[in-house]
């Protein structure tokens, strides 16, 4: 039975072959496989953790400097959260990027200076901090220095 291209047959009736069938079918199969093995699982690595506490540290002290008051940015191994220092003390920030922020549960931050603050004055002066961020193998090392300056070091595997 001779079928053409649309599938149409010969003998007046219309469809697919089976063989047609199964060589899509193994296809779409195929497919599906290369997106389930191509996607992440949906949560952040280590690095880029790292990387979005760096971005908002640095945020932080473009706060400190724009609005002439101090910001400072409260660690701990459950996250982070930003207070600035107004005529009757810290007062936690809230808006925009600057909303408390939890780490992934796989996550853990631990301080190589036992330093669970980072205080950014209007001048840009900071307090020095360097913290490690790590997730399964990967570790991530923050750095601030006393010029307000925010660096991430390459991640390395354990």
């Amino acid at each position: 039975m001779p079928t053409s291209v649309t599938g149409n047959r010969s003998d007046g009736q219309a469809g697919f072959t089976l063989t047609e069938l199964m060589v899509v079918i193994a296809i779409m199969g195929l497919m599906a496989s290369v997106v389930v093995l191509a996607t992440t699982d949906g949560r952040p690595s280590g690095a880029r953790e790292a990387d979005r506490f760096a971005a908002r540290l640095i945020r932080a002290r473009d706060e400190a400097l724009l609005t002439n008051r101090a910001v400072e940015v409260s660690v701990s191994p459950r996250g982070y959260v930003f207070r600035t220092r107004g005529p009757n003390g810290w007062t936690p920030l809230e808006d925009g990027p600057f909303a408390e922020v939890a780490w992934s549960p796989e996550t853990r931050m631990t301080s190589a200076e036992a330093t669970d603050r980072v205080a950014f004055d209007p001048t840009g002066v900071a307090t020095p901090a360097d913290y490690v961020i790590t997730r399964g193998r990967q570790s991530t090392r923050v750095r601030v220095d006393t010029a307000g300056n925010v660096r991430v070091d390459d991640a390395t595997i354990r």
